[in-house]
C-alpha cells in the first residue's frame, strides 16, 4: 500500500517529440500501390526527444515503453481502421496518402502511474515547408505557395514536422516515481554534433531556412532554451497588454461613474 501513496511536492518530467516524416512515392511505388492517387509515404510517431548517435531517425534514443502503455493515433476517416492502437515501441503508424490532415494522438500510461491519458494533436505535413505567415519586419503576409510537383519535392528529400514537448508528472505515486527514476532520459546534446538542422516549428520562423537545407533534424538543449526564452518573451508581452487594457478599463469605469453622477444631478 505504501507504493500507492503520492509523493507530495515532487515533479518529474520526460521529454518527448511527436510528429511525422513524409517522402514522395517513386513512380514504381505508385504503380504497385493499391491507391493510385496516393503520392506520399508517411510515418507519424511519438518518440523520446534525444536522437541516437549517428542515427538517421529523429528522436527515439530511449524506449518509452516503461511508462507508456499505449499510443492511439486517430487518422482521417477515409483510412481503413482509422483508430490505430500501438501497444509497444516503436509508437508509430506508417501509411500512404495524398492529403494533409489533423491526427489526434492519445498517450495512455502504465497502470502504476495512476495518471489520466494525454491527448495531443498533430497536423500531418507532406509538402516542403514554405513561408505562409508574416515574418518579423515584413510588410505583408506572403502569398500562399504552390505545392511543388512530385519530381521537385522528391529532390528536396524527406519532409520533417516534429514538436518537442515534456510530459510532466506532479505528485506521482511512489512506485511510479521509482519506475521513472530507474529509467533516466538520455540528455539532449547542447548542440548538434553533426550540424544537423534545427527542427522547424511555426513558433520559431527563423528555423525555416535551416529546415529547407535538408537533412535529419535534431533536438538540442540549446534549442529547448531558445524555446523557453521565446515563451518568456511572449508571456511578458501578454502581461504588458493586460496591464494596458486594465488601465483603459479603469479609466472607462471612472468616466462612467462621472457620467452617472452628472445624470443623477439633473434628475
Amino acid at each position: 500500500m505504501a507504493d500507492r501513496v503520492r509523493v507530495r511536492g515532487v515533479t518529474i518530467h520526460r521529454p518527448i517529440i511527436y510528429g511525422n516524416i513524409a517522402t514522395v512515392l517513386t513512380p514504381a511505388e505508385r504503380e504497385t500501390s493499391t491507391y493510385q492517387d496516393h503520392t506520399h509515404r508517411w510515418t507519424v510517431a511519438v518518440r523520446s526527444a534525444p536522437s541516437a548517435p549517428d542515427s538517421d531517425i529523429v528522436g527515439g534514443a530511449d524506449d518509452l515503453g516503461y511508462f507508456i502503455k499505449r499510443v492511439t493515433f486517430k487518422l482521417h476517416d477515409t483510412y481503413p481502421n482509422p483508430t490505430r492502437n500501438i501497444d509497444k515501441p516503436p509508437f508509430e503508424v506508417s501509411e500512404t496518402g495524398w492529403g494533409e490532415f489533423e491526427i489526434q494522438i492519445r498517450i495512455t500510461y502504465v497502470a502504476e502511474s495512476g495518471e489520466k491519458a494525454t491527448t495531443l494533436y498533430h497536423h500531418l505535413k507532406l509538402h516542403p515547408w514554405s513561408v505562409t505567415f508574416p515574418l518579423p519586419n515584413a510588410s505583408a503576409v506572403p502569398a500562399e505557395p504552390e505545392i511543388p510537383s512530385p519530381e521537385n519535392a522528391a529532390k528536396l528529400g524527406p519532409v520533417h514536422s516534429w514538436q518537442y514537448d515534456e510530459i510532466v508528472f506532479t505528485d506521482p505515486f511512489q512506485n511510479f516515481l521509482t519506475l521513472l527514476t530507474a529509467h533516466p532520459p538520455t540528455p539532449l546534446p547542447k548542440t548538434s554534433v553533426n550540424k544537423k538542422p534545427v527542427p522547424f516549428h511555426l513558433s520559431h520562423p527563423a528555423s525555416l531556412e535551416a529546415s529547407q537545407k535538408g537533412g535529419v533534424p535534431e533536438f538540442t538543449s540549446a534549442m529547448e532554451k531558445d524555446e523557453a526564452d521565446r515563451l518568456e518573451e511572449a508571456k511578458g508581452k501578454i502581461i504588458k497588454e493586460q496591464e494596458r487594457w486594465r488601465t483603459i478599463l479603469i479609466e472607462k469605469e471612472k468616466e462612467l461613474e462621472r457620467l452617472q453622477k452628472l445624470l443623477a444631478s439633473k434628475e
